[in-house]
């Protein structure tokens, strides 16, 4: 039986071991990069239907990422909330080279 999460906390060392192939957390940095552009894009143009597409644009990377590269379930599946907030938070101490100890901590290799 898996385990079960009660804090963010304990959940982010388990997000970082369902990311343990590089290739999937690049897949991760596209689709999240890719949001916060359209995202950018839409509150500065008022183009509403961008935003519609923000989870299309995050979960295609990231699906294809657990689905052909680490051959496991999105954690968004269980953790819809705590997924998101990993998702941005992982691309967030990459983008400022400070994701490598993260993921010592947790136990990847990074």
């Amino acid at each position: 039986m898996a385990k079960t999460y009660t804090t963010f906390a304990e959940f982010w060392p388990f997000y970082l071991r369902e990311h343990s192939k590089p290739r999937t957390r690049v897949l991760h940095y596209i689709g999240t990069t890719l949001v916060v552009l359209l995202g950018i894009c839409a509150l500065l143009s008022g183009t509403s239907w961008l935003l519609a597409i923000l989870p299309v644009a995050g979960y295609f990377f990231a699906w294809i990422a657990h689905f052909k590269v680490e051959k496991n379930r999105p954690a968004t599946f269980t953790y819809p909330l705590w997924s998101l907030g990993a998702d941005f938070k992982m691309w967030w101490l990459w983008l400022t080279g400070r994701l490598k100890p993260e993921l010592t901590r947790a136990g990847v290799e990074a």
